[in-house]
Order: C-alpha cells, then sequence, then structure tokens
C-alpha cells in the first residue's frame, strides 16, 4: 500500500484549514487517513503550523511519499531535516546527540526569524495605524479650522449688518429732520 503525506481540507468556504495526514494514496482528498499528523492555518500571517515531529520522521522512515504541499511544510517545520540526520545517522557519520545538536540549532535560527517576521508585521501594523490617526488629525484639524472661519465670517456678516442697520437709521432720522428744518424756514419767510 503506498502512503502519501497530504492535506487534508477543512474550514468553510474561503476560509480553508488542513489536517496533515498519512493516507493511502489511493482514498479520497477529504476521506479515510491512517494518522493525523498535525495542522495547517493559512488565514493566518505567517501561517501557524501545528505538527507532530516525530510521527511524521515515523512515517517518513516507512517510506510515506509527501505531496509537494506537505513537503513545503514538512520542510518548513524541520521535519525533512530530521529525517536527513536520522539517516546520517543510521549510517554512522553522525551521533545521536550531534544530529540533535544540529537539529535543535536549526529549531532555534528558525524560531529565530518567525519571530522577527512578526515583530516586523506587528511594527508595519503600527506604522499604518500611526499614519492613519496623523492623517485623520489632519483633517479634523482642517475641518475645525473651517467651521471656525465660517464662524468668523458669519459674525462679520451680522457686524456688517448691525452697522448697515444703524446707517439707515441715522439716514432716515436725518431725513427726517431735514422736512422739520424746510417747514420752519418756510415759516419765517411767509
Amino acid at each position: 500500500m503506498a502512503v502519501k503525506i497530504r492535506l487534508q481540507r477543512h474550514g468553510k468556504k474561503g476560509k480553508p484549514f488542513y489536517w496533515v495526514v498519512a493516507a493511502d494514496a489511493r482514498s479520497k482528498r477529504d476521506g479515510r487517513y491512517l494518522e493525523k499528523l498535525g495542522t495547517y492555518n493559512p488565514n493566518t500571517n505567517p501561517a501557524t503550523i501545528d505538527l507532530n515531529i516525530d510521527h511524521a520522521v515515523q512515517w517518513l522512515h516507512n517510506g510515506a511519499q509527501p505531496t509537494d504541499t506537505a513537503r513545503a511544510i514538512l520542510s518548513y517545520k524541520g521535519v525533512l531535516l530530521k529525517h536527513h540526520l536520522d539517516g546520517g545517522v543510521r549510517k554512522g557519520a553522525l551521533t545521536q546527540e550531534q544530529a540533535d545538536a544540529k537539529f535543535v540549532a536549526w529549531l532555534e535560527e528558525k524560531s529565530g526569524k518567525v519571530d522577527a517576521k512578526k515583530d516586523n508585521l506587528s511594527k508595519a501594523k503600527a506604522d499604518a495605524k500611526a499614519k492613519a490617526l496623523a492623517a485623520e488629525k489632519a483633517v479634523n484639524e482642517k475641518r475645525a479650522n473651517a467651521a471656525a472661519e465660517a464662524e468668523a465670517a458669519e459674525k462679520a456678516e451680522a457686524e456688517a449688518a448691525e452697522n448697515a442697520a444703524a446707517a439707515e437709521e441715522v439716514v432716515t432720522e436725518a431725513a427726517a429732520e431735514e422736512p422739520a428744518a424746510d417747514e420752519a424756514t418756510e415759516e419765517t419767510q411767509a
């Protein structure tokens, strides 16, 4: 029986979630499997991979062939490196302690890279949020300045209207006094 290490799709439409399984090559994609080795969630950034490394290595020792995507996942988690180092131990090129030390060093380096990527992503997200906040503050200031200018213009118009009304009152009072003065001159002439 040919065994494949492959992905079994779960999750909802548009939000895939995969199980990494060892299954008979003849079974359906989402059908029967021999053992569940872990999970893979591509919806997060970076992708979340939870994998039982020892069981995956055991399946590789027994001759299971990973699919292309499963091979990339196994390589990312170090399963293929551990399989390779175990082959060196079986051939006598390495001792088990040396192989374990190399694997642990690789895992530490890999976790450092993943943490750096997470830090860069969070820093980029914080920078984008700060830029959006600064842009929003600028828009709010412009809006407040425009409102203050409009309010000042309204006050100026109101003052101008009051001044015009006062000037009209002075003109009407002056016009009312002129006929009285004309009547007084007519009386003196008569």
